[in-house]
């Protein structure tokens, strides 16, 4: 099985609480952005973000310029839908 089709199969038939790396909050990421001062004009990218709430949390800080990345179609659809117009 290749690399993207794990991931899809994984984004395909688990939900978001069934997976290892589930966080409702992101707490170390989100205190390195807070520790780092980072602009919220600054350029961001998630690289292998899936449809993890980082992108939300950052969102909800203020930050404009977010960019998630993912081998996986249907983790970027679920991220998608869950931020509907701030997508």
């Amino acid at each position: 099985m290749s690399r993207k089709a794990h991931w899809e199969n994984v984004f395909k038939t688990k939900s978001l609480n069934e997976v290892s790396w589930y966080e409702v909050v992101p707490e170390t990421s989100l205190s390195f952005f807070k520790a780092s001062n980072i602009s919220k004009s600054a350029k961001i990218i998630d690289i292998g973000g899936g449809d993890s709430f980082l992108v939300d949390h950052l969102l909800k800080l203020g930050f404009k310029d977010i960019t998630v990345l993912d081998i996986s179609e249907a983790a970027l659809d679920r991220a998608k839908k869950r931020l509907k117009d701030q997508s």
